[in-house]
């Protein structure tokens, strides 16, 4: 067995629902940060490529037929380079990435294109087929942008609540206030603003061509615990959960080389972190939010390591209060966690997410010196996944 590596990584700026990438096919911004990958490794001959693994969660509208294909294809990469599409809900590219390592440690392949993409914005509605022809009552139109739709009535109600009515049960069992989520999202505004002013995000980030989107879309450089404390809950009256202390809808791709070791000379370019552990969970769907905490002790297992020896944490912040109960229930000290900003600023188009902490991930690790980093991510419908990563540099 042979180590995985990831070798480059980059996203686009992510948008905001309806902001600057909403007139942008979620295949075309696909292609956009294929080639951007592409770019990185300017050695590279594309036809070495032994698999494409591309990350989506809708896949229901301009997505649809294999994108992990399409974004090869609009790309200009040889019709040689085969792909798959992963739907893992959020966590579907960081799904995408373990699947690519696995098969360049066994040998299937040894140069591996992975990522992801969402453009929540562009995502449609779908009518269901009636069950007869000529059905003469109306019809609902339903919406593909985020959460559970067409549901199988056969499903526990307590399983398809929506994902904000999640968190909150999990704010009142795990009694975490809406003082201490909108801390929490006001330091993921800060960091981010200050990881892109101090030029961290210039070498992980390539716009997309034709749109004039140079940042993340979202951040909200003048956030304060004020601004955010006068905003309504969002899922009950008297609840925690704002849209202030949530990620929003967002738009973006991301992605990521993965190889082998012995690689490096026909891509050009030294690895900058193995992938040392993988760790998948399950449990209720309703419980979704806490997912992770078992998916990083696997993957901490799987890696050899424990907590104690890790010193970088990309979590995806779908909300403040989930991501506070997973740091709360590692016993970690918060300053390690998303310290570039998180989803809550970031943004999180889910396809992308995944891909996006992982790259992030390995640029911090290079950055600090840091040996070992975990990447994790909560999953609706109750899973989530994490990943060890080694700074081999150190």
């Amino acid at each position: 067995m042979t180590g995985a590596h990831i070798y480059a990584a980059t996203r686009t700026p992510f948008g905001r629902f309806g902001g600057g990438l909403a007139g942008v096919r979620p295949d075309d911004l696909a292609a956009a940060t294929l080639s951007s990958l592409l770019s990185k490794t300017p050695n590279l001959d594309p036809a070495l490529i032994g698999d494409v693994y591309w990350g989506n969660a809708n896949g229901a509208g301009e997505e649809n037929r294999n994108v992990g294909r399409m974004a090869v294809l609009l790309a200009g990469l040889p019709t040689s380079v085969p792909a798959t599409t992963i739907n893992r809900l959020c966590g579907s590219s960081l799904d995408a990435a373990m699947m690519a390592s696995r098969a360049v440690e066994t040998g299937d392949v040894e140069i591996a294109v992975v990522g992801g993409v969402e453009s929540m914005t562009r995502a449609p509605w779908v009518l269901p087929k009636p069950a007869r022809a000529f059905a003469p009552g109306d019809m609902q139109a339903v919406s593909t942008t985020l959460g559970w739709r067409l549901v199988n009535p056969r499903m526990p109600s307590e399983w398809t609540v929506s994902l904000g009515e999640c968190n909150e049960l999990l704010s009142d069992r795990l009694g975490i206030s809406r003082e201490r989520q909108d801390r929490f999202a006001e330091r993921s505004h800060r960091l981010a603003g200050a990881a892109w002013d101090s030029g961290f995000y210039a070498g992980l980030v390539a716009p997309v061509p034709g749109v004039q989107l140079n940042r993340d879309e979202s951040i909200r450089p003048g956030t304060t615990l004020e601004s955010l404390s006068g905003l309504k809950a969002s899922f009950r009256p008297d609840g925690t959960i704002t849209a202030g202390n949530a990620s929003p809808l967002s738009d973006g791709a991301s992605s990521l080389l993965i190889a082998a070791e012995s690689a490096a000379e026909r891509l050009g370019a030294a690895p900058l972190a193995r992938i040392a552990g993988r760790g998948v969970h399950a449990l209720d769907p309703q419980d979704f939010g806490i997912a992770p905490v078992d998916a990083a002790s696997r993957a901490l297992k799987a890696a050899g390591i424990s907590w104690r020896e890790v010193g970088a944490v990309e979590l995806n912040e779908a909300f403040a209060v989930q991501s506070i109960a997973c740091v709360d229930a590692w016993g970690i000290d918060p300053e390690i966690v998303n310290t570039k900003g998180g989803a809550i600023a970031l943004g999180h188009p889910l396809g992308a997410s995944g891909a996006r902490v992982l790259g992030t991930l390995a640029h911090r690790l290079r950055d600090s010196g840091e040996r070992w980093g975990v990447a994790g991510i909560c999953i609706g419908v109750g899973q989530a996944l994490a990943v060890v990563l080694e700074n081999t540099t150190v």
